[in-house]
């Protein structure tokens, strides 16, 4: 496995893994701060492919902060080697996650954030939104970089392939399609519609991302607003109950 870097947007790496057997990139985050902020742990059998990425950008001794969506082996799974590589460093998650996963998962307490809680890096501030459910998980939030605007969404968006790192094409078809193929599977039941969805991707809308930076897949530059407004039909129609379903 090889990692490609990219600046997504000023100070945020974009380190993306392929994985040529899923035919899928795997894109960790890393924001260069006073105290750096690395978004997706990634997996334990990325991490020494993750640790030289790292390296190139910054001492990982000096990491300070591991975030991340949801707890699952590709965003969390390598948080204790990151842990034992840097000596100060700290995961970060809602409280949810620090309460139910972290505290006995990871080998240092975490630090769990409430909604609307910021993280400032120096002159980075993240503002915590907590998702229940959305693209899973119970613990699922996201973080807002307020001032750039940098919304890092998680698997919202997935899509397949080695694309390129930054787009400005339309985003919500490529996850149109990367949703109809997933659920042509049993075994992709990727996301649980509820009565919440809508109204979660229209409160991300509200934050209006310049950049939205995409687990699987493409980041985006544009009108993240309106990237996450016309993802909501798409859900609703490819993961949601239909009425007649919802009356029995």
């Amino acid at each position: 496995m090889n990692a490609r870097i990219s600046e997504i947007a000023p100070d945020v790496h974009r380190i993306s893994v392929y994985a040529p057997d899923f035919d899928l990139e795997f894109n960790h985050f890393l924001v260069r701060d006073d105290e750096p902020l690395l978004y997706h742990a990634g997996m334990r059998r990325m991490f020494p492919v993750l640790q030289e990425a790292v390296a190139k950008l910054i001492d990982p001794r000096e990491l300070r902060w591991i975030g991340y969506s949801h707890f699952e082996v590709d965003e969390s799974g390598a948080l204790n080697e990151w842990l034992q590589v840097a000596p100060r460093a700290q995961a970060v998650s809602g409280q949810i996650g620090a309460m139910v996963n972290l505290a006995d998962f990871a080998d240092r307490p975490a630090r769990g954030l409430e909604k609307g809680e910021v993280l400032e890096t120096g002159k980075y501030r993240f503002r915590y939104h907590p998702t229940p459910h959305l693209p899973h998980g119970w613990d699922a939030g996201v973080l807002f970089e307020q001032t750039q605007g940098t919304l890092f969404v998680s698997d919202l968006f997935h899509h397949g392939g080695q694309r390129e790192p930054l787009t400005s094409d339309d985003v919500v078809e490529r996850s149109r399609e990367a949703a109809e193929g997933m659920q042509a599977s049993p075994l992709m039941d990727y996301v649980p519609y509820t009565p919440k969805t809508e109204r979660l991707l229209h409160e991300l809308a509200d934050f209006e991302p310049r950049t939205l930076a995409i687990m699987h897949g493409s980041s985006f530059s544009g009108d993240g607003a309106g990237a996450l407004r016309r993802l909501a039909p798409v859900y609703a129609e490819i993961f949601g109950v239909s009425e007649q379903v919802a009356r029995r």
